[in-house]
């Protein structure tokens, strides 16, 4: 198994539960990071769970991207992509510092990951098909 096969949204699970527990409260995720006057006269706050969200949906793309290749290390990365989503599943619905709006999110990244992931394969697995003239 090669590190490409590791799903890459588990770095913004460990980001999360490193800033969250370590904390020891997820008011923590509302903490701002930089604040930017607007053009409208209004303050934009980018704040730590901000952050976060940004992570996982640059994670996100990547990915997709990967999705698109077709070796067995992907059949790997499809499996431990739904393991990762099943974890962040459980922890969301009994771990009191993972039931926020973030965590939310990055769980619901992570069953965009498989679903996507999956038919995305699938998709690529019958165009190579299609190529090695196996399908009509």
């Amino acid at each position: 198994m090669s590190l490409r096969s590791i799903p890459s949204i588990v770095f913004a699970l460990i980001i999360y539960n490193a800033v969250v527990f370590v904390s020891g409260g997820t008011e923590v995720l509302s903490n701002s990071l930089f604040e930017m006057p607007m053009l409208s006269g209004g303050h934009w706050s980018f704040k730590v769970g901000d952050a976060i969200i940004l992570l996982t949906l640059f994670l996100l793309f990547a990915e997709l991207i990967k999705s698109t290749y077709t070796s067995t290390s992907s059949l790997v990365d499809h499996g431990l992509s739904m393991v990762l989503f099943v974890v962040c599943l459980v922890e969301f619905l009994l771990a009191p510092l993972a039931a926020t709006s973030t965590f939310f999110l990055i769980t619901v990244a992570t069953a965009i990951d498989v679903i996507a992931g999956f038919t995305i394969g699938i998709r690529v697995a019958r165009r190579d098909l299609a190529i090695g003239g196996m399908e009509h």
